[in-house]
């Protein structure tokens, strides 16, 4: 072998190119060493993110639905990637919501509804499950609420508030041109009239009606049983159970055991959550405070139909 020539696990070094250049080729040696470290967490992290398409053991999948329903496109799409995943048997929907928006929550009810045609799905109630909460977990295999749990307040709301003194008091006045006579319907600058009542409390007659239907269905109860107790009111979950909105009492580990026999698993199942969604750092924290800003204006001045209790309860 010629002197200049150096051996090192079959491949051949030039000593003098080495000697002449030691500090690329150090970068070199530490650029191979970063780029290898990438690639593993890059591996690591991709096994755990999508930890539900990891052949092993049984899995029941859990989606979460927490909060105000104002939106549905996030629980939408976690329900169709489940029912689209053979390797999950049975999912658990973790509600704890005092409800929301009609149409997020009808929305979410077709999607469990489907949900249900190709795997058993059981509902987990945590402290609160109530009007849109409880209408999203109507369709499900089975209902597990804790003794505690609020649920119930089945029924519609719509509120209006009138800024017309306010505004005769400093001098503003409002001109309006519209198309029709009730375009303007709860408009907070003009008194509601007899008519405009009359007209939304058909809306919210209907709306209440296709909650009581979806009921009636999903529970299998007569409809003049569901409207006898549809009126708003709210239970515990134990009540709830006694006529019939839940099927059982028990915790989110129960409701777990409860979907593995459904699914028929034999012993504990392995858990598999959506992955998250994960944005750059910078996009990161405008989210946040974006979504921090957007919750609180929401919260405080959402408007339209909604299925939702206002109340709140501690101990």
């Amino acid at each position: 072998m010629p002197p200049d020539v150096s051996d090192a696990g079959g491949l051949f070094f030039k000593v003098p190119f080495m000697k002449k250049r030691p500090f690329l080729m150090a970068l070199l040696v530490i650029g191979a060493v970063f780029v290898g470290f990438v690639v593993i967490i890059v591996a690591v992290a991709g096994i755990v993110g999508n930890s539900a398409h990891l052949p092993i053991g049984h899995k029941v999948g859990v989606i979460q639905v927490v909060g105000p329903i104002v939106s549905s496109d996030k629980t939408v799409r976690e329900i169709v990637d489940f029912s689209k995943d053979d390797s999950i048997e049975a999912v658990v929907l973790r509600v704890d919501s005092p409800g929301g928006g009609v149409g997020p929550s009808q929305e979410i009810y077709v999607e469990i509804e489907r949900l249900t045609e190709v795997k058993p799905v059981v509902v987990s109630m945590g402290s609160v499950a109530a009007s849109g909460g409880y209408y999203v977990a109507v369709p499900a295999d089975r209902i597990v609420a804790n003794p505690g749990t609020i649920t119930g307040s089945i029924g519609v709301i719509m509120g209006f508030t009138n800024y017309q003194e306010l505004l005769d008091k400093i001098g503003l006045k409002n001109t309006v041109v519209k198309s029709g006579e009730h375009k303007d319907i709860g408009s907070p600058v003009r008194p509601m009239t007899d008519e405009d009542r009359a007209i939304l409390q058909g809306l919210i007659d209907d709306v209440h009606r296709q909650f009581v239907d979806a009921i009636a269905k999903g529970r299998e109860l007569e409809v003049d049983a569901v409207l006898s107790f549809a009126d708003g009111r709210i239970f515990t979950g134990r009540q709830a159970q006694q006529i019939g909105l839940v099927d059982e009492l028990g915790n989110f580990q129960d409701a777990v055991e409860v979907a593995a026999t459904l699914a028929e698993i034999d012993g504990d199942p392995r858990l598999v959550y959506p992955p998250k969604e994960k944005p750059d750092f910078i996009e990161y924290f405008m989210q946040e405070a974006f979504s921090h800003f957007e919750k609180g204006l929401r919260e405080q001045s959402q408007s339209g139909l909604q299925y939702i209790w206002n109340g709140t309860i501690g101990r």
